[in-house]
């Protein structure tokens, strides 16, 4: 076999081997799509209407998270369509294994563990701003070094965020005890998310002035784009979900529901939140750590700020729990692959849970919580999320013409097929293009270090290689 072969060699794909990866099968449909509300739900719809609208849209930030929502739909009827099919551990990483080869598969997943692994870094920076906010009105205050990692604007004795790397290191705790487990905390606390977002909406909207609507678009249609662009950090709950394809009792039926159930319900949320923020708050002003307890505050609601920042805690406890979750199982699908040491796939004989793997993640994520400013993390999730967006909607093409998947009866297909799925990768890859020269020059490094690894161990320990050469050996 050529070397150019050997690198596109695809993950071979067997039904009856879809229920014995060794993950208890614990999860419904109402328990994935409260996976989903609970991780596109949370530090987005607490954080990014505000930095949208002071650095790019403007009022029209409500329209950057349409737009955003419709190119995630598209999207999402593509995973839909994957995780019915194919329900294994691993989200896209999988899926282009099995349609495109090892290598795009590799880059794919090594790009996805920089999403999940910044994700819960940013979200813990902004828990750990909520949290502190919180405390502040007990009196209590850390040590300026203690509060914020160096380099954070405003901080200027800034260090070490001690609580976002405690936070981390806590929710991983919490997963290593067992999915069932995480995912009764993560639905309660959903609940209690949404309340508190409807409390907001409830309060604020008697405070919006029209006049902070205009100028509506500022920056213009490439300013809302831009935001648009941005958004795509809100939304990347969706993912997660497909991870758990493999601990899914009924993927063929749950998944779809589960992925397109949770964008539903999450866009109506974030649009009318960005609706109510911007005619509350000039969006000037709106480029802070905590705009929506700022602008109750600015309306002097402050009981209702500090409801809302205990909202915002318990709302961003689940997106750590989901992204946390989703990393994880991501490390073990490549892991089980050969693709990363096999310490990645141990499991607990007790609980079937990927105990290092969720450890190890887990301590990553919690030190670049401590160390690295938010605005240099927010961007980064994006371009991870939009390339991955981009090759599984493309990857639905391939899909339909895999042999021994068309075999599959899939419970979901993509509808207006193939032009949808096309329709889908260009708006991604259009997306990805408005993203700042800094997130492309991140997102090249953090691939060609990828891409190192690939050669110096992954090519090297690939189970699907290793069998391909006892084969042409014998």
């Amino acid at each position: 076999m050529k070397a150019s072969q050997r690198l596109l060699v695809k993950k071979p794909v067997d039904p009856a081997n879809f229920n014995k990866g060794g993950l208890a099968k614990s999860l419904d449909a109402f328990s994935l799509t409260m996976m989903g509300v609970g991780a596109i739900v949370g530090s987005g719809i607490f954080i990014t209407p505000g930095i949208i609208a002071a650095k790019y849209a403007g009022p029209a930030a409500m329209l950057s998270f349409v737009i955003a929502a419709v190119v995630c739909s598209l999207a999402a009827l593509c995973y839909a369509e994957f995780a019915s099919t194919i329900p294994l551990a691993g989200s896209a990483y999988t899926y282009v294994y099995t349609v495109f080869g090892e290598f795009l598969a590799w880059i794919l997943g090594w790009s996805l563990i920089s999403e999940y692994l910044f994700a819960v870094s940013s979200v813990a920076v902004s828990w750990s701003s909520y949290f502190q906010n919180l405390l502040s009105g007990f009196g209590i205050k850390l040590p300026e070094f203690l509060s914020a990692a160096a380099g954070t604007a405003g901080v200027l004795h800034a260090g070490f965020n001690l609580i976002a790397f405690v936070v981390v290191l806590a929710i991983s705790l919490l997963l290593v005890g067992g999915v069932q487990e995480s995912t009764r905390v993560n639905s309660i606390m959903v609940v209690v998310k949404i309340m508190v977002i409807v409390l907001f909406i409830g309060v604020a909207i008697f405070f919006v002035k029209p006049a902070n609507f205009h100028p509506f678009m500022p920056h213009g249609f490439h300013g809302l784009v831009k935001g648009a662009s941005l958004a795509f950090y809100a939304y990347i709950g969706f993912d997660a979900v497909s991870t758990a394809s493999e601990e899914v009792k009924n993927p063929k039926r749950d998944m779809p529901i589960g992925i397109i159930g949770s964008l539903i319900v999450a866009s109506i949320l974030y649009v009318a939140m960005a609706a109510v923020l911007v005619g509350v708050v000039h969006y000037t002003k709106l480029n802070v750590g905590d705009p929506v307890a700022y602008a109750l505050a600015v309306i002097h609601q402050n009981w209702a700020a500090g409801i809302v920042s205990l909202g915002a805690v318990v709302g961003m406890t689940t997106v750590l729990i989901v992204m946390l979750y989703g990393g994880t199982r991501l490390l073990f699908a490549i892991s089980r692959d050969g693709l990363l040491p096999k310490a990645f796939r141990s499991l607990s004989p007790r609980t079937k849970v990927p105990v290092k793997s969720t450890w190890i993640f887990g301590i990553i994520a919690s030190v670049f919580a401590a160390v690295i400013p938010l605005d240099k993390i927010a961007e980064l999730v994006n371009i991870g999320t939009l390339f991955a967006f981009a090759m599984v909607s493309i990857g639905v093409v391939f899909l339909r013409k895999h042999e021994t998947l068309q075999q599959i009866n899939s419970s979901f297909k993509v509808p207006f097929y193939p032009v949808l799925p096309i329709v889908s990768f260009l708006a991604c890859i259009y997306l990805m293009l408005n993203l700042q020269i800094f997130t492309w020059k991140m997102f090249g490094i953090w691939i060609t270090i990828g891409i190192i690894i690939y050669f110096v161990y992954s090519y090297r320990h690939s189970r699907i290689r290793a069998r391909l050469r006892d084969e042409e050996v014998k």
